[in-house]
């Protein structure tokens, strides 16, 4: 496999037969072939343009909070953004895509402004936010958003482009990136002013709120399924026949999904080193030896058991790397 261009532009940088379950929170993962932390937009770009040049596999991802990577690893580049520039211009803000998204929070919070206090309760990166339109207590990512600087790969060639929200084509936890090779560099957030005590008060609120309702005792990569939206009365049938489905969840059209896996019983269900949380029905946890085949074990029981019950048809959230 050739890497001379890589090795040539990063040095000792570049990291070779690198453990992934160092780098994404659920702590699985078998080896790269090559590792780079990119810490810059210019570097993913260089990093990029060389794979294609030599035909080295490659992919990029954020802070690892919802990857599950093969236990395999991956057979080429593994691209970390960890480009962490960020800034304040009166309402707008702008931020590289390796930004977490809980120091984005928490800074425009400090300066008065209003729109992201939500994305405080977020283990990722600014980047991966807006690839997954990430979305808790109320808020979600194109809510904020004003412009994506993106980077398209397609036929061997790169270009930097500009996505407007239209372009961006969010949806329940998608957008356009998650269809297409682009990569998203740096974001530009549009928010209001607030008085700052008020937008500190709504982070500590959903700090709590996190804590109250979410595991963190074990390693996980968050929500492993997305929650089950519905169209007309058709497609919930079986569901409100097995279930009294609560009101609020038929008036908005989702059914969260660790509330069917709750009512399947399912919470604590093990198979190997994952377990199904005791505490959030929607969190896969590592006990401490879980492998990625375990996970996926794991989520095939979880799906097969929700739609034989309840008819509904689960999707997972999380990205996989190297299978």
């Amino acid at each position: 496999m050739q890497a001379d261009r890589i090795k040539n532009l990063f040095g000792d940088r570049l990291k070779e037969q690198e453990p992934l379950a160092k780098h994404v929170n659920i702590r699985i993962g078998g080896p790269a072939d090559f590792y780079l932390e990119a810490k810059s937009s210019d570097e993913i770009v260089r990093a990029v343009e060389a794979c294609l040049a030599d035909g080295l596999p490659f992919v990029v991802f954020g802070g690892g909070s919802n990857t599950l990577p093969s236990d395999e690893g991956f057979r080429g580049l593994v691209i970390q953004a960890a480009n962490r520039g960020w800034s304040i211009d009166g309402e707008r803000v702008y931020a590289e895509a390796g930004v977490p998204s809980a120091f984005l929070a928490r800074k425009t919070a400090e300066a008065g402004l209003t729109g992201l206090e939500w994305a405080v309760s977020l283990p990722g990166t600014v980047g991966g936010a807006v690839r997954g339109n990430a979305g808790c207590f109320g808020g979600e990512t194109k809510d904020a958003l004003a412009s994506v600087d993106a980077l398209r790969v397609a036929d061997g060639k790169v270009e930097r482009v500009v996505y407007t929200p239209v372009d961006c084509r969010f949806g329940y936890r998608e957008s356009a990136f998650k269809r297409s090779a682009d990569i998203i560099l740096d974001v530009e957030f549009e928010l209001a002013h607030a008085p700052k005590e008020a937008c500190l008060a709504k982070l500590d609120a959903v700090l709590s709120q996190r804590k109250l309702e979410q595991p963190s005792d074990n390693p996980s990569a968050g929500c492993m399924f997305k929650n089950f939206d519905f169209t007309d009365e058709a497609d919930i049938a079986k569901l409100k026949a097995a279930l009294e489905v609560p009101e609020a969840f038929l008036k908005a059209k989702r059914i969260p999904a660790g509330w069917l896996i709750e009512q399947a019983d399912l919470k604590g269900t093990t198979i190997g080193g994952a377990r199904v949380s005791p505490k959030h029905g929607n969190f896969l946890v590592n006990l401490g030896n879980a492998t990625a085949s375990d996970v996926l074990q794991l989520i095939s029981l979880v799906k097969m058991k929700i739609r034989d019950l309840y008819g509904v048809q689960l999707e997972e959230e999380v990205q996989l790397l190297g299978f």
